[in-house]
């Protein structure tokens, strides 16, 4: 499996659009993606995923050159990448996340 770079890091929020209006208005965020429940963010080149507890763990996403390298069960997100979440060995979550079917 070949990561080529870190793609988000995706933090628990309360309320979606307010935590939008916070990055936007704080760190100059521009808007990707929003709905009820996720938010991606670019912020200088950098994205962050706002999300809601229940609906996405917070954790940290790689890039993966070609997911079929991957050895994990693989699911779709809305927006039409192809994942998979894992645990590092302290439970942390860890995406690794393919945009080739978006």
């Amino acid at each position: 499996m070949k990561l080529t770079k870190l793609d988000h890091v995706a933090i628990n929020v309360s309320n979606i659009q307010r935590s939008i209006t916070w990055y936007v208005n704080n760190l100059n965020a521009t808007v990707e993606h929003q709905d009820e429940t996720w938010a991606m963010l670019n912020i200088s080149g950098s994205k962050i995923a706002l999300t809601i507890s229940g609906q996405h763990p917070p954790h940290i996403a790689f890039n993966v050159e070609n997911m079929e390298d991957v050895d994990y069960e693989k699911h779709f997100h809305r927006d039409g990448s192809e994942y998979c979440y894992i645990e590092d060995v302290d439970g942390n979550t860890i995406e690794l996340i393919s945009w080739e079917n978006s």
